[in-house]
């Protein structure tokens, strides 16, 4: 008898279980599938051995349903060797942009707002940025306010 009995919650075994296994496998399937519906260029961008990259652009090729399948099906066999992880990252980085660009987007969009209704805030804008084109701003800034001005103007339901 062992001094050290198993523990009972792993049940003795060291691997995944069979259906963990078929649901990694489906779930690199899925994404295989993904990328067949890329466009060859997002396709280059992406870290793809040649052999999958090739196998994905022969399966975009294919009309025939059953044809289509078999080799989706191939490409999420090739996609075992693949870094999966890092081609998530980049599905998930062009579906939902970067968190990066996203806070980015935020605050030139908070700024556009303070220079819509505050003037101070140009002066502000314009110390922290010497080099910025004054004229240029000053136009913009009236245009979005001439805008603003006429969407206040609408009724609702004419935008």
């Amino acid at each position: 008898m062992p001094n050290n009995p198993p523990d009972i919650s792993d049940h003795g075994y060291d691997r995944p279980s069979k259906s963990q296994v078929k649901r990694d496998m489906l779930a690199l399937q899925d994404l295989g599938r993904q990328l067949v519906d890329l466009s060859p260029d997002k396709l280059k961008q992406l870290p793809l051995a040649e052999k999958l990259f090739d196998a994905v652009r022969a399966a975009q090729r294919i009309t025939s349903r059953e044809g289509r399948r078999r080799q989706i099906h191939y490409v999420g066999k090739l996609m075992r060797d693949a870094d999966a992880d890092a081609i998530r990252r980049q599905l998930d980085i062009w579906e939902n942009g970067s968190r990066e660009q996203t806070q980015a987007m935020h605050r030139l969009e908070a700024l556009r707002d303070l220079l819509l209704r505050d003037d101070d805030a140009l002066t502000q804008l314009l110390d922290d940025y010497p080099g910025a084109d004054v004229q240029h701003l000053r136009a913009l800034i009236r245009e979005g306010r001439k805008e603003a001005r006429a969407n206040e103007a609408l009724q609702a339901g004419q935008a």
